[in-house]
């Protein structure tokens, strides 16, 4: 079968070739509660070209040669012993082992026990594959520390976690804050943000504390962090900011120097040397039926979209990454495995 591989660390965007004899799985090797796909869309997600560009570190996470991409939807070919309620031609989404050999971006995929789900009758294909580890990262990054008529602030609200956690912290009755550059004011406030910090007019930090001692105001319950490096003094001031018992949430898609000083002066010191008296946590997806089943749900029930910045071809995998690793892309890469063959091919939205 067809799959982009690439066999050592390095940028991905040099590295990758498309392999067209990588033997396929076949359905007598599954194993219980397994199922083979065959991959109709996969979301890329920017873990997908950080992990290889780590060095030799690289080498001791990957099997190589390694196809890269967690997030698929596809068709169930065939199931594994112990599988119930799908049959080969219904549509599933799931998502792969991100140290394992295997990857999305292949024709055939086998999905483990666990690491799959059903998808209705009319499911998008293209809208499953990406709310994946996005999607899942939002939900994990608010739900466990808001109820409803908290105040969230999302720092970055216009890439792929940023767009699900608007509407995410919205279907939780939060009051929603993001920040975002001034092209995409209007863009975040269609997602149903409450208001819109434009970084480019504004410094975040002054305003947020601006608006948190208006009159009547509160404090925010949470700061979920998508950017990491900007503005670097957000987690250093997040006491101006956070209520008593708020939250930082670290997501974090680049990280600085000056930002990593302050996160660590602000959780080693004491408070009264300059220390953080806010909650941190480190956000990293964990993929669970539970959590994606939620995130179906939403889906399907039309209470929650996956924004699409773009479209390609399978021939087009490279161009995907580099349009994913510009950071402005407004929603999601998705690169479509199947009906996307042709080199050349960008699909647009």
């Amino acid at each position: 079968m067809k799959a982009w591989q690439f066999t050592t660390h390095g940028p991905i965007t040099k590295t990758l070739r498309l392999a067209t004899d990588v033997p396929r799985p076949e359905a007598a090797s599954l194993q219980p509660g397994q199922v083979l796909v065959k991959v109709a869309s996969a979301g890329l997600n920017p873990v997908d070209y950080k992990m290889p560009e780590l060095g030799l570190a690289a080498r001791a996470i990957f099997s190589f040669p390694k196809i890269p991409c967690g997030d698929l939807s596809g068709t169930a070919v065939a199931t594994g012993e112990g599988v119930e309620g799908l049959a080969a031609g219904d549509h599933v989404v799931g998502w792969l082992n991100p140290f394992g050999s295997a990857g999305a971006l292949s024709e055939y995929a086998v999905l483990d026990k666990e690491s799959w789900l059903r998808l209705g009758d009319g499911a998008d294909l293209d809208e499953a594959a990406g709310a994946l580890t996005t999607g899942l990262t939002a939900l994990q990054s608010i739900q466990p520390y808001v109820k409803a008529g908290d105040r969230v602030f999302i720092n970055g609200g216009s890439g792929g976690t940023g767009t699900h956690g608007i509407q995410i912290a919205k279907l939780l009755g939060c009051h929603v804050t993001v920040s975002c550059s001034t092209a995409k004011v209007d863009f975040c406030r269609g997602l149903g943000a409450d208001e819109v910090i434009d970084y480019k007019k504004e410094d975040v930090v002054a305003s947020l504390v601006k608006q948190g001692a208006s009159a009547g105001a509160e404090k925010w319950a949470l700061i979920v962090d998508n950017i990491g490096n900007s503005p670097t003094d957000l987690y250093k001031r997040s006491h101006e900011v956070l209520r008593e018992g708020g939250v930082y949430a670290y997501v974090g898609g680049r990280m600085s120097a000056g930002s990593v000083w302050n996160i660590l002066r602000g959780r080693l010191l004491p408070g009264f040397l300059g220390g953080q008296r806010r909650r941190f946590v480190l956000v990293m997806a964990q993929q669970s039926t539970e959590y994606v089943s939620q995130i179906v749900t939403w889906i399907a029930e039309g209470k929650l979209r996956t924004v699409v910045d773009s479209k390609y071809g399978f021939g087009q995998v490279k161009e995907a990454y580099e349009r994913l690793k510009t950071d402005r892309c407004q929603g999601k890469v998705i690169v479509k495995v199947v009906g996307g063959e042709q080199y050349g091919e960008r699909l647009g939205k």
